[in-house]
């Protein structure tokens, strides 16, 4: 057996079986063994284990092992794969503060004691301390369950719990919890039933207290009506706001002189001229929208102009599909540039101005190779060729530049301080050598400039006023400004704001190019993405993103997390105002209403919308009552409880926009489990006592089966909130993310549905219609959820 250069010992290959009898599911089995890594992974912790099968819930506890074991402990994994056998870790709470403990232990030796402290080995939470304690729980939040009764939100009283015995029976906790307050509050009133509109707030907490405090809300501030009166006018742009440490101990105070300013001022007429700087290498995600609505936002909220320039000093990576797919979704997002340019415009401006200087003894041609320049970058050492004469490094660049010098045998470099603290001034590379040609500027050119030189150059050549990046730049601001101020030319405003992290997805082009090039996901726009592209398939409108991009803010803040869900909140703020309602049966169980004649069609009317009128024809639609119709086969069950609202043997439900039905017989296929299909009788006249409403779709035709439709339902594309972070970060995809449900059953009234519809299904969620629809059979993507369930339940 081979050694990997670490000296560890390779895995072998795993067979699909050898996962699936751990009691992994198919799907996580298949996507473990695509990855590699993943794959040795599992196949050290099956052998440690030195088991060939075992329980589902001892194989996902040794997956997660597997997955998101700390590299730094890895000598202690077998102590920890025997405690999940022998059921001492028995539950992912456990699990998780194991790993959490020997994160910081690393291959330390283990003391026994405090990990078996520190994950509750041996713990055991009896019934009785459950119940105490949710006695103590209920009676500290006794006031709000009485006014808020059966909306209050039970997932915080079990994690108030949960907090006192981390180790209890989660299930137990609940249950106590359902069964207290049943006791508490006795039966359900029609009020409780009624679903409360929750309003969720954008500012944060503690200002949402003060406003409580008060008897009349405070009016909202300036920055919050206008989000932009952070940034200074154009003629204010002769202040220093950059300081260039040497060293050696010499300054640059980076500011324009009076003489360029006013050069600078005439060109552009004094307006605010700001840019929006993609690279051309992938599709853009909803972290760029945060950057649109500052670049394009602050150009229109002052009158002013923003270009949508290219980035496209790197002819490697770049392609045409992918410009063309930016300058389609700026428009999408509502936003129109004032011209469209590219880096590759300016390489003539930027080549002369890379002559200049060289000849002000400021960079020079260097033959270090990549390795040799980060090694002597990391010993603050210059490179042998860093003095060498001018004349001869302005002879070297023309023959780059006319491809006489070997692609990677030379790099134009600036000379900046190899000496400084800040990585970024030790001599950034200038241009490199490559004889590939570009996509915009054909083959003139063999020589490219790099990001670090050609970006600062060209916001001065475009006389842009305020030049806006994410925080990550900001180190790089000194060498920004160094080349400006080397040069003599005009130096924008820099300012940098917190980039856009959402939950359980990554944001960096690198993963999402990974994802879709291995095709973990179904292309750049496949809807569990939160690329701009996956958005818009999912139905999901420019409008709501900038609602909740707005909604965060773009201030300097902390690089934080925002949780998927604050989206969610504005998306679905937008379809329950726009989305017409209608009616969708996923897993269609059929029903018989046997006292309604053979061959009848009752034409009823469904609403449209919740408050629309009885008299609104515009608002309804026609919906077909007949002998056959089908219901969810979640809402029917063969034992009723207090708690559920379905259909069950000899309870009555009410059908939306119908009549109440009552179940009469149960018929069986060839097993207990095989329900084929129910009887029912309806009432007429509505005098029956419901408990519960259930959407549903019947025969328009008697024998006619209901239009058939595709459904496709998304969840989160990752388990953790925030996957990046993970070593094996592909490891924690989501096996459920996403479901597609190919014969639903939908109203008649939905054929006639195109590409930009979209719709309530009524106790479903919001659904848009997909581009694979076709004439022959309509595709419908899950937009949203009507409440979020993902961080309660798990995904489903």
């Amino acid at each position: 057996m081979g050694t990997g250069g670490n000296g560890e010992k390779a895995a072998p290959a795993l067979p699909l079986e050898a996962l699936l009898a751990l009691g992994l599911d198919q799907r996580t089995a298949e996507n473990a063994l695509v990855n590699s890594k993943v794959t040795a992974n599992l196949a050290a912790v099956i052998a440690e284990a030195g088991i060939k099968e075992c329980d589902k819930s001892v194989g996902n506890l040794l997956y997660a092992v597997a997955t998101k074991y700390p590299t730094n402990a890895l000598v202690h994994r077998p102590v920890l794969i025997k405690y999940v056998l022998s059921t001492k870790i028995k539950n992912p709470a456990q699990l998780d503060a194991a790993l959490s403990f020997l994160t910081n232990t690393g291959p330390d030796s283990l003391d026994v004691e405090k990990f078996e402290e520190a994950c509750g080995v041996g713990v055991v939470v009896s019934i009785e301390e459950i119940k105490s304690t949710v006695t103590d729980v209920l009676e500290e939040n006794m006031e709000a369950i009485k006014e808020q009764r059966y909306h209050i939100n039970v997932g915080t009283l079990c994690g108030q719990v949960r907090k006192r015995h981390p180790w209890g029976d989660a299930k137990a906790i609940k249950e106590e919890i359902d069964k207290r307050l049943a006791e508490i509050l006795g039966p359900k009133t029609e009020a409780d039933n009624i679903k409360p509109v929750k309003k969720k707030k954008e500012k944060p907490a503690k200002v949402e207290e003060k406003k409580v405090a008060v008897a009349t809300s405070a009016p909202p501030s300036e920055e919050e009506l206008n989000p932009y009166t952070i940034f200074p006018q154009p003629e204010e742009n002769f202040k220093v706001h950059t300081e260039i440490f040497f060293s050696n101990g010499n300054i640059w105070r980076a500011h324009n002189s009076k003489e360029i300013l006013e050069k600078h001022l005439k060109a552009t007429g004094g307006k605010v001229m700001t840019r929006f700087p993609p690279e051309p290498n992938g599709y853009l995600h909803i972290g760029h929208a945060k950057a649109m609505f500052i670049d394009f936002g602050l150009a229109k909220e002052r009158n002013g102009h923003c270009y949508l320039r290219f980035d496209d000093t790197n002819p490697e990576a770049e392609k045409k599909e992918y410009i063309d797919h930016i300058q389609e979704i700026v428009h999408w997002m509502g936003w129109e540039p004032y011209k469209v340019t590219y880096t590759s415009d300016y390489f003539q401006a930027l080549y002369e101005h890379a002559v200049e200087l060289i000849r002000r003894g400021l960079a020079y041609v260097d033959h270090q190779t990549g390795d040799e320049i980060k090694e002597y970058r990391e010993k603050k050492m210059n490179s042998p060729w860093r003095d060498r004469p001018i004349e001869e490094s302005l002879k070297l660049f023309e023959d780059m530049r006319r491809g006489l010098i070997a692609e990677g045998a030379a790099t134009l470099r600036m000379k900046q301080d190899m000496q400084n603290e800040n990585k970024n001034m030790s001599d950034l590379i200038a241009y490199r050598i490559k004889f590939t040609p570009h996509p915009h500027a054909g083959d003139k050119w063999c020589i490219y400039p790099s990001y670090d030189y050609a970006h600062c150059m060209v916001d001065s050549l475009e006389n842009i006023t305020h030049s806006l990046c994410t925080l990550e730049f900001d180190i790089r601001r000194p060498s920004y400004y160094w080349l400006l101020v080397a040069l003599g030319l005009y130096q924008p405003y820099v300012w940098e704001y917190s980039r856009l992290n959402i939950s359980n997805t990554v944001m960096s082009k690198r993963k999402l190019n990974q994802l879709v090039t291995e095709k973990w996901v179904d292309g750049w726009d496949d809807p569990r993405l939160l690329t701009l592209a996956g958005l818009q398939r999912r139905g999901v409108s420019s409008t709501a993103i900038n609602s909740f991009i707005r909604g965060i803010g773009i201030t300097r803040s902390d690089n934080s997390l925002i949780r998927v869900d604050r989206l969610e909140y504005h998306i679905r703020e937008e379809l329950n105002k726009t989305a017409p309602r209608t009616m969708v049966v996923l897993r269609p169980l059929k029903v018989v209403i046997t006292n309604l004649e053979e061959g009848k069609v009752l034409d009823l009317d469904g609403k449209m919308w919740p408050d629309a009128s009885d008299t609104d024809a515009s608002a309804h639609y026609k919906v077909p009552f007949s002998r056959t119709v089908y219901i969810e086969k979640t809402d029917f069950r063969l034992k009723d409880s207090k708690d559920y609202y379905g259909l069950a043997p000899g309870k009555s439900v009410m059908l939306r926009y119908a009549f109440p039905i009552k179940c009469t017989d149960v018929i069986y296929g060839d097993n207990p489990d095989d329900i084929v299909k129910i009887r029912a009788e309806y009432d007429p006249l509505k005098t029956s006592k419901l408990k519960g409403v259930l959407h549903w779709v019947a025969e328009p035709t008697p024998g006619i089966e209901p239009l058939k439709v595709e459904v496709r339902l998304f969840e989160k594309l990752f388990m953790s909130e925030n996957p990046a972070e993970l070593e094996n970060w592909l490891g924690d995809l989501n096996p459920h993310s996403k479901e597609v449900i190919k014969d639903a059953y939908a109203v008649p009234s939905l054929a006639s549905a195109v590409l930009g519809d979209k719709f309530q299904f009524e106790r479903l969620g919001y659904f848009a219609v997909d581009t694979d629809s076709t004439p022959e059979k309509l595709v419908f993507n899950r937009t949203v959820t009507l409440r979020d369930s993902f961080g309660k339940a798990g995904p489903k």
